[in-house]
């Protein structure tokens, strides 16, 4: 009986170990970006976050109030038990609106404040990207030490054109400081500009922080541009991309929190299969 107790507790100590060496990541249900549900939001926010919980999603990363206060929106959250982890707000308002960011953040109860779109005419300059960095550095300075939220900047695609050595997005990491500054990786605009998500992990462990889980129909073809037809997002697992490779990768990474986005219009039934994937995994 001693010799069955020894080895229960070598067992359970080596289980525990080896969780502990993923760190604390993706331990939770997947969460839902807003943007997948915006116009049921946009009709009405109690009944959409009803549908979601009933789906047993409770980690919501919101990138509009519609039309909401951010106090009201939490008080809703608080009623059914969910929680908003991220909170995404435009360029514009980073730069130009920080103070009323981070209050609603805090408002929301976010830990995270996210941007998903650097503003540029045709082509991407470095001339631009270095202004965004330099704007990164600056706003996820006093997000983080006058309010303790972390700044992360999302990938749309057009940062990955070649720079130097590498691309424009390497540029971005290696020029913005990650006490202030991370990123949040969108898996479908590393792919469509042909590169791995999963290798991108490898690449930048530390540096990611959040993630959107999305998957594009086979045979659309690829491009740099952060623009494509919505209704191309398919259920995960019934595109192009490898989720489970990810999935791994992000396990082993300093990613805490990844949301499902489907920005198609086909939600209500491409969700739950997502999530029933996600699951499997």
């Amino acid at each position: 009986m001693r010799q069955l107790i020894v080895l229960f507790l070598l067992i359970a100590f080596s289980n525990s170990s080896h969780a502990q060496s993923f760190g604390k990541t993706l331990k939770e249900t997947p969460g839902i970006v807003s943007y997948t549900y915006r116009k049921s939001f946009d009709k009405d926010v109690a009944t959409t976050l009803d549908t979601i919980k009933r789906m047993g999603i409770t980690n919501i990363e919101f990138s509009n109030l519609f039309k909401r206060t951010a106090k009201e929106i939490r008080q809703m959250l608080d009623e059914r038990g969910m929680r908003c982890t991220s909170f995404g707000v435009s360029y514009d308002d980073l730069v130009g609106k920080t103070k009323e960011v981070a209050e609603n953040a805090k408002t929301l109860g976010a830990s995270y404040v996210r941007v998903a779109w650097i503003p540029h005419e045709g082509p991407v300059t470095i001339e631009t990207i270095k202004k965004a960095a330099d704007d990164f550095n600056k706003a996820g300075k006093y997000l983080k030490e006058n309010y303790d939220l972390m700044f992360c900047y999302h990938n749309h695609g057009y940062e990955f054109v070649p720079y130097e050595k590498g691309t424009l997005f390497d540029y971005l990491v290696a020029n913005t400081d990650p006490k202030f500054v991370n990123f949040e990786l969108d898996i479908v605009w590393a792919y469509l500009p042909g590169y791995d998500p999963a290798e991108l992990i490898k690449k930048y462990p530390t540096r990611f922080k959040l993630m959107h889980v999305k998957d594009v129909r086979k045979g659309v073809k690829g491009d740099a541009t952060g623009r494509i037809d919505t209704d191309s997002n398919v259920a995960l697992g019934a595109g192009q991309i490898d989720i489970a490779s990810v999935i791994k990768a992000a396990r082993k990474s300093d990613i805490q929190h990844y949301y499902i986005e489907d920005e198609s219009n086909a939600v209500n039934v491409q969700v739950p299969v997502s999530l029933a994937f996600l699951k499997k995994l």
